[in-house]
């Protein structure tokens, strides 16, 4: 499998392209941010990309805007990106079009898998590698509290009868024809 490494971090970048060749994938290029990555992703056509999300020159969130340029323009490349950072907000912006060739995994928790699931997130294979604590906090990510459970028994009886069809003159309203309002 040909992979293209992008990591700001030269150190960091070297042993990753390191650990991936002993493990049998073929690095066929290496960025140190993200401009470099689309054009090396472009020229080498590898089955998957490894992108950091924070790459020069602002550090924020450089790769993940690679990654999707690249999920755009080259579907069928798979795209694994790596953070230091669990940012569900990232998560869901990557994973807005479509879960399938895409990988998002925690750096700190990479060694906890016995290999870095390259081949699920193989464009042409169609699968995705999510870190537990990412899905976590995606599926149990607070719902916007309910405005309606807010109300008080007056606000709710108002919208009730705002809901039926009846003016604020209150024509048929239960607690003696007092306007909705007050």
């Amino acid at each position: 499998m040909r992979v293209v490494i992008a990591e700001d971090s030269v150190l960091l970048r070297e042993g990753m392209a390191h650990l991936l060749e002993e493990a049998g994938f073929d690095v066929v290029g290496q960025a140190g941010n993200a401009e470099e990555l689309i054009l090396k992703v472009r020229s080498y056509k590898p089955d998957v990309a490894v992108v950091d999300i924070r790459m020069p020159p602002t550090q924020t969130d450089e790769g993940l805007r690679a990654a999707k340029q690249i999920r755009s323009e080259l579907p069928k490349t798979g795209v694994l990106v790596l953070s230091a950072y669990l940012e569900s907000e990232y998560a869901l912006e990557l994973l807005s079009e479509s879960a399938e060739g895409v990988g998002y995994l925690l750096k700190d928790r990479v060694s906890e898998y016995r290999a870095v699931p390259l081949g699920r997130t193989q464009g042409g294979e169609g699968g995705s590698a999510l870190d537990p604590e990412i899905v976590s906090r995606l599926v149990g990510r607070r719902r916007r509290q309910d405005p309606i459970a807010d109300l008080t028994p007056r606000e709710r009886e108002v919208l009730s009868l705002m809901a039926e069809g009846l003016s604020n003159a209150g024509r048929g309203c239960p607690s003696g024809g007092h306007r909705a309002g007050g």
